[in-house]
């Protein structure tokens, strides 16, 4: 096997392995991804937010996607983060720390709140109503397209996002799974080609030139037969002669 095509070989088997590689990083990165930002807020019920300001800088920057889980207000205490409606009632809400909490009027729990970055807490406490939930983790960045897709019909984009991503997992697995089945069906080329018997139309020194050449006609002498016949398609003639029984061969 000539050397261009065993290094064509080994390039071809590169590509794959790196294809290879790259498919099974993607599937990985795609259920990662699936499973932080979409399945886990699906199942446990929580609420998904992204960071506006720089209030809760630099540990949860603008742009930080956060996954907000519903917490009993007793369940609270300093040092929790949480995100709260800024009026009860108002979709519009903050997330900051908690850093001290009291008893209101009616006896219920009240929070003080600051944000991490701000110099001062905020101004009125926070009540139980106002409470969205506890922060459960927070992912960086991608909070920027949270916002790119809008807030309106994230939940149904998330539903068909966490589809999507599924679906394409799948399809990575199975894919894989004919790529391994398929290398172990098909013959191994190389040990095919290695195996090969010399070509027909090579030069006949390069096979059999440290074998003399013997034609048929010559075979002849080697027999009792004393009859010899003349060769037409040879380059040397061959005469038998009968004297005092002995056989003459002239070249």
């Amino acid at each position: 096997m000539s050397s261009g095509r065993s290094n064509n070989s080994q390039a071809l088997r590169a590509l794959k392995f790196t294809g290879s590689a790259l498919s099974l990083v993607a599937m990985c990165v795609t259920a990662l991804a699936a499973l932080v930002l979409i399945i886990v807020p699906l199942l446990t019920g929580s609420q998904t937010y992204s960071v506006l300001t720089n209030s809760m800088a630099p540990k949860y920057a603008p742009g930080t996607f956060l996954v907000v889980k519903p917490t009993p207000a007793d369940a609270l205490q300093v040092g929790d983060v949480i995100t709260y409606q800024i009026e009860s009632g108002d979709p519009t809400v903050i997330t900051h720390r908690i850093i001290g909490v009291g008893a209101g009027q009616s006896g219920e729990r009240v929070f003080t709140t600051q944000g991490d970055n701000n110099d001062l807490a905020d101004e009125s406490p926070v009540q139980e109503v106002q409470i969205r939930g506890k922060l459960s983790y927070a992912v960086p960045y991608v909070g920027f397209i949270a916002n790119g897709l809008g807030n309106s019909d994230r939940g149904a984009i998330a539903q068909w996002a966490a589809v999507g991503l599924l679906g394409y997992g799948i399809v990575l697995l199975v894919r894989g799974g004919l790529e391994k089945k398929r290398k172990g069906t098909e013959p191994d080329m190389d040990a095919m080609l290695l195996d090969l018997p010399p070509r027909s139309d090579a030069p006949a020194q390069g096979r059999n030139s440290a074998l003399p050449r013997m034609h048929d006609d010559d075979a002849s002498l080697l027999g009792d037969d004393p009859i010899l016949h003349d060769c037409d398609h040879c380059d040397h003639e061959i005469s038998a002669r009968r004297a005092a029984g002995a056989v003459s061969v002239a070249v």
